[in-house]
C-alpha cells in the first residue's frame, strides 16, 4: 500500500475519530504515536517542517580569510584580482587548509556579490512592480515579414499591438501592394 501524505493521514485520523474510534484504536490502525493523533485532532494541517541549522564545514574557519582577500580585491585593478583558483591555492599553501576546490568556489560565488553590496560598489537588488491601468497604455510596432501565401513568398507589413494591462496582443499582416489585410476580423 503506498504511503499517504501527512495531510491525507490527518484527514483519515479525523474521519475515523468522528466515526467513534478511540485514541488507542487510531494509533494502532494508522501506525502512529499518540502525539501524532493528538496533532491531527487539534489541527487540520500538519506543522511545516523545521529548517535544519546549517552544518559546519571544513571551510568555516577559513571564511574570514577568504572574505579579507575579496575585500582587498575591491580596490585592486581588474587584472590583479584573485581568481577562485588563486584563492584556493593560497588557502592550501599559506594556511594548510584541507578543503576542496568546489567548496571554495561555491563560497566565493555566493559571498562575492554580498561583499560588493556591503562595500557600496554594487546596487542592492530591488524589485519594482509594474502596474498598468486598464486602457491607459499599449505598445504598437510595424515591421516587414515574409510569408508563404498560395505557394509563393510575399513580403507584407506586420502590425503588432499589445495592451499593457492584460498583455493581450493582436498581429495583422497587410499586403504591401494592395493594402488589404489577410485577417478579416480583429
Amino acid at each position: 500500500m503506498p504511503r499517504m501524505s501527512k495531510v491525507e493521514l490527518y484527514a483519515a485520523i479525523r474521519r475515523d475519530h468522528r466515526g467513534g474510534m478511540s485514541m488507542r484504536e487510531l494509533e494502532r490502525k494508522h501506525g502512529v504515536t499518540w502525539r501524532t493523533v493528538r496533532k491531527a485532532l487539534d489541527s487540520s494541517w500538519p506543522e511545516p517542517r523545521k529548517k535544519l541549522p546549517p552544518r559546519a564545514t571544513g571551510l568555516d574557519c577559513y571564511k574570514p580569510v577568504i572574505d579579507e582577500i575579496l575585500r582587498a580585491d575591491l580596490d585592486a585593478p581588474r587584472k590583479q584580482r584573485h581568481t577562485i583558483t588563486r584563492i584556493f591555492h593560497r588557502l592550501v599553501e599559506e594556511h594548510g587548509a584541507d578543503v576542496s576546490y568546489g567548496m571554495v568556489r561555491y563560497y566565493v560565488a555566493a559571498r562575492k556579490p554580498e561583499i560588493l553590496v556591503e562595500s557600496g560598489k554594487a546596487p542592492l537588488e530591488a524589485f519594482v512592480p509594474q502596474t498598468h491601468q486598464p486602457g491607459h497604455e499599449a505598445e504598437v510596432d510595424f515591421g516587414d515579414v515574409t510569408i508563404r501565401l498560395a505557394g509563393e513568398l510575399v513580403t507584407c507589413y506586420l502590425f503588432s499591438f499589445r495592451l499593457s494591462y492584460s498583455g493581450k496582443a493582436v498581429h495583422r499582416p497587410v499586403d504591401r501592394t494592395i493594402g488589404e489585410s489577410y485577417v478579416s476580423a480583429w
